[in-house]
């Protein structure tokens, strides 16, 4: 590697990123430098390398054909080195990473993590979002927060909460009805992901013969969620996605019944992951603010 000496590392950073992202001002913006810092960068990397890597346009830097290959090695190089300072910084006595839904993170999570931060102020939350089921045992996280039937084999689970689900709407849409049952001739806002169905509901209510009329369909739960706010129909929602809405009275519950689906939350962590400071202090709060946070209004 003794051909990295006579090359900066801001000067190939400058470099992966003006071609990953296509402008010396967005690669600026990324690095928190000034698009003139940028482009010497650029042109110093070049020079040492003994050829060019971009064509000059008007519109700006055009990465040559040439430039291609290099161009791609050094985005492979530069995530290397990015996950390398992530797995730093996760295994710091005071950090702590979380996997959970993206779903979850954006309505209710980031919207109690200031609690937790003032209860623990020393302690950094670093949040990951995904779909995929991520493994503790084969990853970097510490903890995640799941929503199925479990249990997990080879994992420590401890169960958080039921999941409860109850049909949701605008404001504005439950004025348009006299009888909660009227509901049934507005549109019904679907989630073809969801783990539940409308039959679950209107079985455990006692309304399975009631003909819902399908309206638009998403598949994105929290898109569903805004689809019902904007007054677009009604949607069968669940608690910790429509908390906030409800509490802040962007939608309502045309009926009163909430029920069980046999899924739950689960905190989950590696089967060896000792059970203290940043790890207990989130899962100790965990367990007390997701049940008292979801105390939701009756219509």
């Amino acid at each position: 590697m003794k051909n990295l000496n006579r090359i900066h590392l801001s000067g190939l950073r400058a470099v992966e990123a003006v071609g990953r992202l296509g402008s010396l001002k967005a690669a600026a913006e990324e690095m928190g430098v000034t698009v003139g810092a940028v482009s010497q960068q650029v042109q110093k990397v070049e020079a040492q390398l003994g050829q060019p890597l971009f064509e000059r346009r008007a519109r700006g830097l055009h990465p040559l054909a040439s430039a291609q290959p290099v161009l791609t090695q050094l985005s492979v190089g530069m995530s290397a080195l990015s996950t390398a300072v992530e797995m730093t910084e996760r295994r710091r006595p005071d950090a702590l990473t979380v996997s959970v839904a993206p779903v979850f993170a954006g309505k209710w999570l980031v919207w109690h993590l200031k609690q937790f931060a003032r209860a623990h102020p020393g302690i950094r939350v670093r949040v990951e979002a995904s779909v995929a089921l991520t493994n503790p045992l084969l990853s970097d996280v510490d903890l995640c927060i799941r929503v199925g039937r479990g249990p997990y084999p080879g994992l420590k689970a401890e169960r958080l909460l039921g999941q409860r689900i109850f049909p949701v709407c605008s404001p504005a849409l439950a004025a348009s009805f006299s009888r909660p049952e009227d509901v049934f001739d507005l549109p019904v806002i679907l989630d073809p992901g969801q783990m539940f169905t409308w039959d679950d509901w209107l079985a455990a209510t006692g309304r399975s013969g009631q003909t819902l009329v399908n309206g638009p369909t998403f598949s994105d739960g929290a898109l569903c969620l805004d689809a019902a706010v904007a007054g677009q129909g009604v949607f069968l929602a669940w608690e910790t996605l429509a908390y906030y809405a409800l509490a802040s009275g962007q939608l309502v519950r045309p009926f009163p019944e909430m029920i069980e689906t046999g899924i739950s939350y689960w905190l989950v962590r590696g089967p060896h992951q000792p059970y203290e400071g940043p790890v207990k202090a989130f899962s100790e709060w965990i367990k007390q603010e997701l049940p008292r946070s979801l105390e939701l209004p009756e219509n």
